[in-house]
């Protein structure tokens, strides 16, 4: 496939100018005269350089890779259908869609850039974690940072002993027992040759406190609502979690609160003033 230059460039514009800055979480600010979204908004979207993105939309430089057109299309909040019209447009063949892919559909994506003031984030049916705001990054930490099969908390909770000092020790063996459950069940949907088959093989080769869960084969453990997690600079919080789920993709939006009047409550409002940049 030869990229379209003309076509990419005409059907970005189109998308940048349509969207307002409300759309995708940003401030509008005073004396905004772009009709739409400026170049170097979407540029920090995509994390990518405002030259690069503006040379794209004038039909200059080099053909965008597979990976900047993936963060072209996520920074603009672009459907399923109009990803793979952009893949085509760039001159590449679109991802296979799925439950396996990274891609947050926009409808979740503009609930969760409503959410800044809270805990949140969206996770893939194998426990990745793709999007977390701030408050979730002061939380729990940086969790889309991981690469490989350490991007799963799952594969985390067996194989890093620091994956378990986020929650309380009465958890640990529910939790164990969550991880395995939910990857078994996962697994089997999925089927053999998987991303999942392959994360259960790889830990029963490394883990014998999963071989041991895995053995009970023990399906339908559901999370609890309540969450106690253990931050190294605020101590015990007791969190409520809410999810969403986009069955499309199989991802989940994980929403964090406490109850007002709390000392949880009171241990977020702080967590909020204090930020990530201070406590990690």
């Amino acid at each position: 496939m030869e990229i379209d230059r003309a076509g990419l460039a005409e059907f970005l514009r189109h998308r940048r100018e349509s969207l307002q800055p409300e759309d995708v979480g940003l401030p509008r600010g005073q004396r905004r005269r772009t009709s739409g979204l400026r170049r170097e908004e979407v540029a920090a979207l995509c994390h990518m350089s405002t030259d690069y993105y503006s040379r794209i939309e004038r039909e200059r430089g080099p053909q965008p890779s597979e990976q900047m057109i993936a963060a072209i299309a996520q920074g603009l909040h672009l459907s399923l259908d109009e990803r793979d019209h952009v893949f085509r447009l760039a001159g590449h063949t679109p991802p296979i869609r799925g439950a396996s892919g990274d891609y947050v559909s926009p409808g979740m994506l503009r609930i969760f850039d409503r959410l800044q003031d809270t805990p949140a984030e969206i996770v893939t049916e194998l426990g990745e974690s793709l999007r977390q705001t701030p408050l979730a990054v002061a939380l729990t930490g940086d969790l889309t940072a991981y690469t490989g099969p350490a991007r799963s908390i799952g594969y985390r909770w067996f194989t890093d002993p620091a994956a378990r000092e986020l929650y309380a020790p009465e958890d640990h063996a529910f939790l164990t027992r969550l991880w395995v459950s939910g990857l078994r069940e996962v697994a089997t949907l999925r089927g053999p040759g998987s991303k999942a088959a392959h994360l259960a093989e790889s830990l029963l080769a490394q883990s014998e406190e999963f071989r041991q869960a895995w053995n009970l084969h023990e399906v339908g453990i559901r999370p609890r609502e309540t969450k106690h997690f253990r931050h190294p600079e605020l101590g015990d919080l007791e969190l409520s979690c809410q999810t969403l789920l986009d069955p499309a993709q199989s991802h989940s939006l994980l929403v964090y609160t406490a109850v007002p009047g709390s000392e949880s409550a009171e241990k977020l409002a702080l967590l909020s003033v204090l930020g990530a940049q201070v406590l990690r």
